[in-house]
């Protein structure tokens, strides 16, 4: 029988002996977390929340990696950003980056990645309507803690209108487009010779 982990597309791509899961797992989170930076640095100014790729890729690497290795990669990335190191939208990171108007949407990702990474453990990456909800829950999950802490700091109609009204349609496009990525990965997968 096949267990979670295993049933993933990052599995699927790179099958190991359960001895060397952890190095596999290892380069993978290192490899997600460098694919978080560059996609903090692809970037629409905006204030007080920047339109980056980062919800595209914290998406994808759920559904691809599953909840426990997407969640360390998340978290890999977010430590990274703690420690001061520039890996964030802006050119400042450390403790106070993360408490600022961002910071819900950073908790949001690591809550996003492992919603959308226990749907696809459970199948909803074999459907592409189940891939496609699977990946807007998860982008739910990163507007409701991003727009809940940004009405802390600057009031719910400032967080609505700042936070979440101009992501709305980049946000669908997305979700999308990340729904793309890792369908066609799985398609050329099953079609793939099998040696």
């Amino acid at each position: 029988m096949t267990d979670a982990i295993d049933a993933t597309l990052a599995a699927a791509l790179w099958p190991t002996r359960r001895s060397l899961r952890f190095a596999r797992d290892a380069a993978l989170a290192f490899g997600g977390a460098l694919a978080l930076v560059v996609s903090a640095k692809i970037q629409v100014p905006f204030t007080p929340v920047p339109m980056t790729l980062q919800t595209l890729v914290v998406l994808a690497l759920g559904a691809a990696y599953g909840s426990r290795l997407a969640a360390a990669t998340v978290g890999l990335y977010l430590l990274e950003g703690l420690l001061g190191l520039p890996v964030f939208a802006g050119a400042l990171a450390g403790p106070a980056y993360m408490v600022g108007p961002t910071g819900g949407f950073l908790a949001g990702f690591l809550v996003a990645a492992a919603l959308v990474g226990a749907l696809a453990e459970r199948g909803w990456h074999r459907s592409w309507a189940l891939l496609l909800a699977a990946m807007a829950l998860g982008h739910v999950a990163i507007f409701a803690l991003g727009f809940a802490w940004l009405a802390v700091l600057i009031g719910p109609g400032h967080a609505f209108a700042y936070g979440v009204a101009p992501f709305v349609l980049a946000t669908i496009v997305k979700t999308l487009l990340a729904c793309a990525l890792v369908g066609a990965a799985w398609s050329a997968l099953d079609r793939a010779p099998r040696l």
